[in-house]
């Protein structure tokens, strides 16, 4: 590119000199983009400090990583001058090691929040810190018993004592050395990722839903969990100081909290009210979400029959299939227990699932169908607002107002479909301290349990498999540093070079000279999908036309040797896996693409922000004599069904053509997740909800 921008060089120029380089170059894959066009693309993403404008990036408080919120800001003015802040964080979850959940051990795990967040998310930047201890009761009667339960919780803060107060001895401070240099580093623990329950336990609040003030961050009374109108003055934060004095008046109860002294009161630069954080998995995915599916299946039973829930579960068996994206073959609404990535594939789904799902009536308090998609399309909204990596104020704000919205419709869908007029802790948390978590400590990412989650196998289940079951925390720990001092010894930086585009299982090959009576006959097997057989019917014009755009017309290569390579799929250079397979996993696949259209053709035709979408029917490797192979995909073309309304759902809403071409491989910015809507001809909607 600087050879282009320095010298003025045209784009017919600048495509001449990418041509002639990916040609004689010998490389398996091009570094060059892959038109002059998209390198310009790229350098007006390009974000370089010194051409911004300070003064407007100043005034702007953004908040992603730990270091950027205001848990951090505060602290650094508490410690040395000239010294740094080491952001400690915890995570603590008990964990069964067998099957039948006879025994338990709890381990707490501790990474830092001074590493980035993406790193920070991988498994081997969390240390095992310990197994604490674990007081059985003799029987029921002991283990339902108050004196049993305090023990307990004397036995866990006194523990994280042990283990955590040398943070905080006379020094204050320990060395480091990073990057050759020795770095005075004031430990400080930042916050505490865990589920609810587990979060009750470090704050020393009421577990029970049932209690007074059951929520572990404020006093907001039980009565007002559903409450999302409570303006800031009926809530009151929890505190060191507010809960200490009670603990000292012995009126404990009077805020829902155990008498029991809390560790955290001495622990300088924390609140841990406030530092055990809403986590995202237990709050949304295996918690609200799993409220609203209970609840929207209750209601379509309730006004439209078993019928309509048996269509809701044929729908979901028919979902195309997608990378990453759990296929429900024989449908979801008979399982019961769902995990966490089960659930997030859901949501990425379930608003084509119930999409004109069913007739609206005019009968009294009938739920319209419309309202049923809004909340999946407001539910989608707010959740991958909550995934986003940075945070302005503005983008804080547009969380809170999408978290409101949502809320309102949730309440006024299903209030009476829920027991407890969804009294729910983790609606309140959600609604009213998600926001001030990412003030306090930084994007949600950063403090999300996803990531701990498998922790527990590689340290819990695991390890304890390969114990005889004596002394299995001994055990455990010997193993668990064992395979570490492995890993340690044998880890080696691989360096990552770009493949070729590699192909799957070939299906076909044929050559030019029996092209056309090859085709009629894979045309006329009964067991070929009709995407398949479309790509052959079009494949000899489609070749024509391609050859023809390079000034060769196809009659003058029948006398050449050519052969044509039919294949089930290609990974492409990206990682992305491209298919048109008639058979996998049972089902047939023709993968959906987005294309970027040429910056001339913008304008002309309706595009999504200047990308348009096809479906691959035939991934072909053409070979031909003195020629270098071209790798190409037969693609059918979609086009916007409305230039009016372009958009449901926020997805584009397209249509078939009747419109086929060749297109080179390379030229494939992505696959996409395209799903028919169901009982409408010819109407798809790409699936934008994808995280």
């Amino acid at each position: 590119m600087t050879l282009i921008i320095q010298h003025n060089l045209n784009n017919k120029a600048g495509n001449a000199i990418i041509r002639f380089f990916n040609k004689h170059s010998n490389l398996p894959t091009s570094p060059l983009p892959k038109n002059i066009e998209q390198g310009r693309k790229l350098m007006d993403r390009m974000k370089l400090i010194n051409l911004l404008n300070k003064e407007k990036s100043n005034n702007n408080r953004n908040y992603n990583e730990q270091y950027t919120a205001n848990w951090w800001a505060k602290t650094e003015k508490t410690i040395l001058l000239g010294s740094h802040l080491l952001s400690i964080i915890l995570y603590s979850d008990a964990s069964t090691t067998d099957t039948l959940g006879k025994n338990t051990l709890h381990p707490i795990f501790i990474t830092l929040g001074n590493i980035i967040t993406w790193r920070r998310n991988k498994p081997d930047v969390k240390q095992l810190l310990a197994y604490l201890p674990i007081i059985k009761a003799k029987d029921d009667t002991q283990k339902k018993s108050e004196e049993h339960k305090n023990i307990v919780r004397r036995t866990f803060h006194k523990s994280l004592k042990f283990l955590l107060s040398p943070l905080y001895n006379e020094d204050n401070g320990i060395e480091l050395e990073l990057n050759n240099r020795i770095l005075w580093c004031i430990p400080r623990i930042s916050m505490i990722i865990s589920d609810w329950p587990e979060a009750c336990t470090f704050s020393l609040t009421y577990k029970s839903t049932q209690s007074n003030h059951p929520c572990h961050f404020c006093l907001v009374s039980k009565e007002n969990l559903s409450n999302i109108n409570l303006n800031s003055n009926q809530i009151e934060p929890r505190s060191h100081k507010n809960m200490k004095l009670h603990y000292k008046n012995n009126t404990e109860k009077n805020v829902s909290i155990e008498k029991v002294r809390n560790f955290f009161w001495n622990v300088p630069d924390i609140n841990i009210y406030a530092a055990t954080v809403p986590d995202r998995m237990h709050h949304l995915d295996l918690g609200l979400f799993h409220y609203q599916l209970s609840f929207t299946k209750a209601l379509i039973l309730e006004q439209c029959g078993k019928s309509f829930i048996d269509k809701m579960n044929n729908r979901i068996k028919l979902i195309p299939h997608y990378q990453d994206l759990k296929s429900f073959s024989n449908g979801f609404l008979h399982l019961t227990l769902l995990t966490a990535s089960e659930y997030r594939s859901l949501m990425k789904i379930m608003i084509f699932i119930v999409d004109n799902l069913y007739q609206d009536s005019k009968r009294p308090n009938f739920i319209k169908n419309n309202k049923i998609t809004e909340i999946y399309l407001k539910w989608n909204k707010m959740y991958l607002l909550s995934r986003k990596e940075n945070y302005e104020e503005s983008d804080i704000t547009r969380l809170q107002e999408s978290i409101n919205e949502w809320a309102k419709l949730f309440i006024e869908l299903f209030e009476e479909y829920s027991s407890s007029k969804l009294q729910f802790l983790k609606l309140h948390s959600w609604v009213f301290h998600i926001c001030s978590s990412i003030r306090e400590f930084g994007a949600i990412n950063g403090y999300t349990t996803e990531t701990y989650e498998s922790l527990h196998k590689d340290y819990v289940k695991k390890p304890y498999k390969l114990t005889n079951k004596k002394e299995i925390e001994k055990q455990i720990m010997k193993i668990i540093r064992r395979k570490a001092i492995i890993i340690e010894s044998s880890s080696k930086e691989i360096p990552k070079t770009p493949i070729a585009l590699k192909y799957s299982k070939k299906l076909y090959e044929f050559c030019i000279q029996n092209a056309e009576i090859y085709i009629q006959t894979r045309m006329n097997d009964p067991d070929l999908e009709k995407e398949m057989k479309l790509g052959f019917e079009k494949f000899l014009k489609c070749l024509d036309a391609y050859l023809d755009f390079y000034d060769k017309k196809l009659s003058e290569h029948e006398e050449i040797d050519i052969k044509f390579r039919i294949y089930s799929g290609v990974t492409l250079k990206y990682g992305a896996k491209m298919r048109a397979n008639n058979k996998f996993h049972k089902r047939p696949i023709f993968s959906n693409i987005a294309v970027e259209m040429n910056p001339d053709e913008i304008f002309e035709y309706t595009s999504d922000n200047g990308v348009c979408f096809a479906q691959v029917l035939l991934i072909t490797e053409i070979i031909m004599n003195y020629e270098e192979p071209m790798h190409l995909a037969l693609v059918q073309w979609y086009d916007f069904k409305s230039s009016v309304n372009p958009y449901l759902y926020e997805c584009p809403l397209l249509e078939k053509t009747n419109i086929f071409n060749l297109i080179e491989i390379e030229a494939i910015n992505d696959i996409i997740h395209i799903i028919p809507r169901f009982n409408i001809d010819n109407e798809f909607l790409v699936n934008k909800f994808l995280f």
